[in-house]
């Protein structure tokens, strides 16, 4: 059996999205150390606010300013911080129900240890010294011995000067990933520059990449067979949108290709032919990177384009 591989791997993008009226309030507002809820049909002040209640899913936006003060309803420690998390010592993991609002908010409590914690303890936020109207405004809450703030909300018509219109959120995933036994021998063939699939002994349909089970029947495959490394060109799309980091030039052409001998189309770029001559049928062969273990991209091999019955299936 050969040795299953393992990699880190970490997936990263930057989430991109416009705000409505209700919650570009809420953020400028924290730019401007002011804390806004919304006011639901039944009088429930929700912090932080939403754009619909929802209980009767009507559209909200009577803004109410409430207190910097509040109270923990719920809490756990966090004895190992994680990197980009609000505090870089241990802290608590908080829900604090700001005074004059109906819910608790999420964030982070400054304290020396999970001893000076508790349920119903007193709060207040701690502002970040510079502010760009996000959540992390907000740097932390931290123990407080004053008086409370006042228990009904304040009327907010939710009027900044230069209001947050958008955000960028940063999502990041960290694993190391185990692509198993079947995917490993696949990944190992691809060194060979060689394409290797498994063929489902109840079936016989052999698929690429191989999974280690069959997806039709659900039964374990093992027995490797040796595709292409000619194919054919089942559907494409053209691509005119140049994605970050990615040294190529727009427009090419992203097509599913069906190497001969597998039942199951795998993608990959098409170049080596003007975009808008890529087509359906179009038969290709890989060209390896160099120095690489994999395939760079397809282009055309010059036979004649294959028959429509002869892929159907595939597409």
């Amino acid at each position: 059996m050969p040795d299953v591989l393992s990699a880190p791997l970490v997936v990263e993008f930057p989430f991109t999205r416009s705000l409505g009226p209700v919650q570009s309030a809420f953020l400028t507002g924290l730019r401007e150390r002011t804390v806004l809820g919304v006011r639901t049909d039944d009088g429930t002040v929700l912090v932080p606010p939403v754009e619909y209640d929802p209980v009767t899913a009507n559209e909200l936006g009577d803004l109410v300013e409430v207190a910097p003060t509040g109270t923990v309803t719920t809490w756990a420690w966090n004895p190992s911080p994680r990197r980009d998390q609000p505090l870089d010592t241990p802290f608590a993991w908080v829900l604090v129900r700001l005074d004059g609002a109906g819910t608790a908010l999420l964030h982070v409590l400054d304290a020396p240890g999970p001893d000076a914690v508790r349920t119903g303890m007193r709060v207040r936020i701690r502002w970040a010294a510079t502010r760009t109207g996000a959540i992390t405004d907000i740097a932390c809450f931290e123990p407080y011995e004053g008086d409370p703030g006042p228990t009904e909300p304040a009327p907010h018509s939710g009027e900044f000067t230069d209001p947050v219109t958008g955000i960028v959120a940063p999502a990041r995933l960290d694993y190391v990933h185990t692509p198993g036994r079947a995917q490993s021998a696949y990944i190992k063939a691809l060194e060979e520059r060689r394409t290797v699939g498994e063929r489902c002994p109840a079936c016989r349909k052999v698929y690429v990449p191989p999974r280690g089970a069959c997806p039709t029947c659900g039964v374990a495959t093992a027995e490797q067979v040796e595709v292409g490394p000619r194919g054919t060109v089942t559907t494409f799309c053209i691509v005119n949108i140049k994605a970050k980091n990615l040294d190529i030039e727009v427009p090419y052409v992203y097509a599913h290709i069906a190497l001969d001998g597998a039942d199951l189309a795998l993608h990959g770029r098409i170049a080596g032919i003007p975009y808008d001559q890529v087509r359906m049928g179009l038969r290709v062969e890989p060209v390896w990177s160099e120095g690489a273990r994999h395939v760079d991209h397809y282009r055309p091999t010059g036979e004649p384009d294959a028959d429509y019955d002869t892929y159907k299936e595939l597409v």
